[in-house]
């Protein structure tokens, strides 16, 4: 396991997974609220942009004086200055963090993945 590392996030409201998964890049949480309950904080961020997938449920989002609706299958990304907290629906809501310095990504996808032909998976 010198180049991967799994743990089990299974059953936690809360989950940091940056110290769990040796993360080098990027901070990664998962959340997971009951119906109506609130971050119980406005944040924002010194460097970090951080990026939201909703998951499941829904809520509002309060960014910068506003308040957004937000549901299952959204995708959000806010600027370190944006001040920002999160309340679930009535159904609550899960929802993934991916945290990283702004302006630090200097490759992706296409331009930074290599197609290695001399491996191959039992189903290939």
């Amino acid at each position: 396991m010198s180049n991967y590392k799994i743990v089990s996030t299974k059953n936690e409201p809360r989950v940091e997974l940056k110290e769990a998964l040796n993360l080098s890049g990027c901070e990664l949480s998962i959340n997971e609220f009951g119906a109506n309950v609130s971050v119980p904080f406005v944040h924002s961020h010194k460097q970090n942009e951080e990026v939201y997938l909703v998951l499941e449920g829904d809520g509002v989002l309060f960014i910068d004086g506003d308040e957004v609706e937000v549901k299952k299958g959204d995708a959000i990304r806010i600027d370190p200055a944006g001040k920002r907290c999160f309340k679930a629906g009535s159904n609550g809501m899960k929802y993934i963090c991916i945290q990283a310095k702004k302006d630090s990504l200097e490759q992706f996808t296409m331009s930074d993945g290599v197609i290695n032909e001399d491996v191959k998976p039992s189903w290939l």
